[in-house]
């Protein structure tokens, strides 16, 4: 949008210098619109404003200290050669999935805002991520060194998987080819009464969903309507870093570690980790593996029984032979 200066006030019109001389300085400087301080700052502000309304802005965070007495978060975004001042306001500081750190390198989302007063500029951030899979990866590490040293991935806190569970509860997608997995295969070696809490298994609040139902679950009473599993399975299919980062997140972990019911997470691949599956009590390496795991082959079972009962009746008959 061009800057168009306020109009002014008239001013009488510069002498026509003779012909072959060049014109004065005065005549030059009465074609040049005439800005106030206030007036061409505020027409900064409208520009910029509305030019950059919407922005994603990829750069690495410094001068961040933590958060400000009143709970926003001021730092700056910077690259190679240049440097912008960057606020999260309190409310949404405390929603982002990635928090603002030191030195990590970052896409943020926002709108760019302006203060007339002394023509200076800044971002207002509204939703941030890592930039790039190699931010995502030191992401991860941080975070799983600063849990395991709670001690949420020690051996001793594991809880056996029953051999024969009751009920079984499932969190993961309602809809999907992992929940029909997951059921055909308990279906093919022991069916049992399964309870489905659907959540959403990425993105936006997926990771409080996840957490919320690992409690729900645990919440219950084992004699209630809705009877409490043995055990749980935590489930997802696979998918980039990004896709499977609602089961990295704390909520997520904290919620696995602190389960009475003892957990099997079977999130992504064979190949794919998350941190809920140092927090579980067994990984699974794909949802249909957490089925197998959960219970045994009733076929097998039956026949194991089979042999048991020949071998007693035929130690019996011996005994009486003899």
């Amino acid at each position: 949008m061009p800057l168009v200066p306020p109009p002014r006030p008239a001013t009488s019109a510069a002498a026509v210098p003779p012909p072959g001389e060049p014109a004065p300085s005065a005549l030059l400087q009465a074609n040049t619109p005439e800005w106030s301080v206030g007036d061409l700052a505020a027409a900064l502000k409208r520009t910029l404003e509305d030019a950059f309304g919407h922005v994603r802005l990829r750069g690495e965070i410094t001068g961040y200290r933590g958060p400000h007495g009143s709970g926003h978060a001021y730092f700056s975004l910077k690259d190679g050669s240049a440097k912008i001042d960057a606020v999260v306001w309190k409310g949404v500081l405390g929603r982002l999935r990635q928090k603002p750190k030191e030195g990590l390198e970052v896409i943020a989302t926002g709108k760019i805002t302006t203060f007339a007063g002394k023509s200076s500029y800044q971002i207002v951030i509204d939703s941030m991520e890592p930039a790039g899979i190699g931010a995502w990866m030191a992401l991860l590490e941080e975070r799983k060194r600063q849990l395991a040293a709670e001690g949420l991935f020690e051996t001793d806190r594991k809880r056996p998987i029953p051999f024969l569970p009751r009920v079984i509860g499932v969190v993961t997608s309602p809809t999907g080819a992992v929940i029909r997995d997951i059921l055909h295969r308990l279906e093919d070696r022991f069916p049992r009464p399964v309870l489905v809490w659907p959540v959403r298994v990425q993105g936006e609040g997926a990771a409080e969903e996840i957490a919320a139902a690992i409690r729900g679950f645990n919440a219950l009473s084992p004699d209630g309507p809705i009877p409490r599993p043995d055990v749980l399975i935590v489930a997802r299919g696979g998918g980039s870093i990004e896709d499977l980062w609602a089961f990295n997140e704390e909520a997520v972990v904290r919620a696995a570690a602190e389960s009475e019911i003892p957990l099997i997470s079977a999130v992504g691949h064979e190949t794919d980790t998350t941190l809920i599956d140092f927090a579980s009590d067994r990984r699974a390496p794909t949802p249909t593996g957490a089925a197998e795991m959960a219970v045994p082959v009733r076929a097998e079972l039956a026949a194991q029984v089979h042999e048991l009962g020949a071998r007693q009746a035929g130690t019996m008959l011996r005994r009486i032979e003899r």
